[in-house]
């Protein structure tokens, strides 16, 4: 009883504090002193619940990828071999190496490559190709484009998209986003008079283009007045045209023909399969007019097995196109599909591969209409008379002011512009 009576006392002296129940234990019993009574109660009491955290507390789980991706690509910094011994031996990347990775990972994040050394340039495009950067729909074509603006035609020089109509559809912006090329193949790709990619061609980023290949295309005299029409007026575009191709396009008459005679530097000119209604006259025209001779054997310049695509995008292309491939792929039924063509003496029909043949060997039944400019050869060897030099002096007196007449006469159409003209020219 004192101990409870002092117990008690103490309790009454520090009631100040809150100190929470106190618990007892008397002869392996558990007592609950009671500080309002200042006794004990033997009566075993009601503990609450052990909480941890409060109510109302949530804990959310949170992944971060960018350091789970981080901690998987450590084992990109070692480099892994076999010793003679079989022996698996590491040693650790170059600084330049780990660096260059990490760059083309974030290469759609870069600024500006103006400026930049063109050899590391190179090892940095090939690092983002190999990692399939370029073919991502939004950030690969922004990659893509600080490549093209500072390195033109080192990223591409020539580009052949023959009979790839898909890899246009798809890849429409990227194609545009090439700089300077030089050769450009959109062989039986069945683009028509609108389509933006010929709009583009007018364009100075193109105005390099060199060698042009537009074969089976179906194209008429009006696409043909879109493509000329900078040239024929502004003296820009497709100024520097030295190969030009447009056969198997049988809307194209001799009107339009008479666009082409504003590409003054064009060396060779395939026409064959177009719908002309007087070749005669039109083959007068081409040689009075632009010095381009009909020639009666096929010219290698139209060999489309020479064009190919050249640059540090040659893979990058491949790639587009077995992306392409792989979307179009056939599914899984197309076995009961052939099943079902064959039980009923059916076959696939393949409309594209055929009506190319078909158009090709419409062209070669109407004839080769290919023509080049001869090369003037200077004849060095000494005239053993004179009165020989003074008519060939007065012969080319004559030639020059024949060709200066022309070149008004041709000046003098060029100002006499169409209503159409002016509208097309307001579509610049």
């Amino acid at each position: 009883q004192n101990w409870t009576r002092g117990m008690s006392y103490c309790l009454h002296s520090e009631s100040h504090l809150d100190t929470g129940p106190i618990y007892v234990r008397e002869n392996g019993k558990l007592h609950v002193v009671n500080q309002g009574a200042g006794g004990i109660q033997n009566v075993t009491p009601k503990t609450r619940p052990f909480r941890l955290f409060s109510r109302g507390f949530s804990v959310e789980l949170c992944m971060n990828r960018e350091d789970d991706r981080a901690r998987r690509q450590r084992t990109d910094h070692f480099i892994f071999t076999y010793t003679k011994e079989g022996n698996l031996r590491y040693s650790a990347k170059s600084l330049f190496s780990l660096v260059l990775g990490y760059i083309s990972d974030n290469v759609d994040h870069i600024d500006s490559l103006i400026g930049f050394p063109e050899q590391i340039a190179e090892k940095l495009f090939s690092a983002a190709e190999a990692r399939q950067k370029f073919t991502e729909p939004v950030t690969g074509l922004r990659a893509l484009q600080k490549f093209t603006e500072a390195y033109g035609s080192l990223v591409l020089c020539s580009l052949c998209l023959r009979n790839r109509y898909l890899v246009i559809s798809e890849k429409l912006e990227e194609i545009k986003s090439f700089r300077e090329l030089t050769c450009l193949d959109l062989s039986c790709c069945k683009l028509g008079d609108e389509h933006e990619l010929l709009e583009h061609l007018t364009k100075e980023a193109l105005s390099s283009v060199k060698r042009l290949l537009l074969k089976d295309n179906s194209l008429s005299d009006a696409g043909l007045r879109r493509m000329t029409a900078p040239v024929r007026v502004l003296k820009k575009g497709l100024e520097n045209l030295l190969v030009l191709d447009l056969s198997c396009n049988p809307k194209i008459t001799d009107v339009g023909i008479g666009y082409l005679l504003s590409f003054k530097k064009l060396n060779c000119l395939d026409i064959s399969g177009t719908g002309l209604k007087d070749v005669n006259a039109v083959i007068k025209r081409l040689q009075m007019q632009i010095g381009l001779v009909h020639s009666k054997v096929p010219l290698k310049e139209f060999d489309h097995s020479n064009c190919k695509t050249e640059g540090w995008a040659e893979q990058t292309v491949l790639q587009w196109e077995q992306a392409v491939m792989e979307a179009i792929k056939p599914q899984d039924n197309l076995r009961s599909r052939t099943a079902a063509l064959h039980f009923y003496g059916k076959t696939r029909r393949i409309e594209e591969v055929v009506k190319c043949r078909l158009v090709e060997a419409e062209t070669k039944a109407s004839g080769n209409l290919q023509f080049y400019k001869e090369k003037v050869q200077n004849c060095h060897l000494p005239l053993k008379k004179e009165v020989a030099g003074s008519h060939e002096l007065k012969k080319n007196k004559k030639r020059a002011l024949a060709e200066q007449e022309r070149e008004r006469t041709s000046k003098q159409k060029h100002l006499c512009l169409t209503v159409e003209d002016w509208d097309l020219l307001n579509t610049y």
